[in-house]
């Protein structure tokens, strides 16, 4: 079994910076990929960035340049520096946990979500 814990969302203006934090807990095999998720309001889940153990990245898009993802593997938590935040960026953000196999999928865990808001 596998647990994940966000924090540290929040209300920010526009070109301010956040970070989020996921604490996972649990199966080593179901946690190798971490990924963070967010869902604005009337739009689907989308991908934001996922980190593997071994340490390789990769960004939506959208979040280039501006979000940098990272992991302190001995703590097994995982945070997502924001930068440059834009009002686009609201949203509930969701931590993932997973294997190579399910990232994202049926059979991951996912965190309860938090709540980033950037106002104009």
């Amino acid at each position: 079994q596998v647990q994940v814990v966000e924090s540290g969302g929040g209300l920010v203006q526009a070109g301010g910076s956040l970070r989020l934090s996921c604490a996972a807990s649990g199966s080593i095999v179901n946690t190798i990929v971490m990924a963070w998720y967010r869902q604005a309001p009337g739009k689907q889940r989308e991908l934001v960035a996922t980190i593997t153990r071994g340490g390789s990245t990769n960004y939506a898009d959208s979040v280039k340049g501006r979000f940098t993802i990272s992991r302190d593997s001995g703590k097994n938590t995982v945070y997502l520096q924001m930068y440059s935040l834009k009002p686009e960026d609201t949203a509930v953000y969701y931590c993932n946990a997973g294997s190579p196999f399910n990232s994202g999928a049926p059979g991951s865990t996912w965190g309860q979500g938090t709540q980033v808001t950037v106002s104009s």
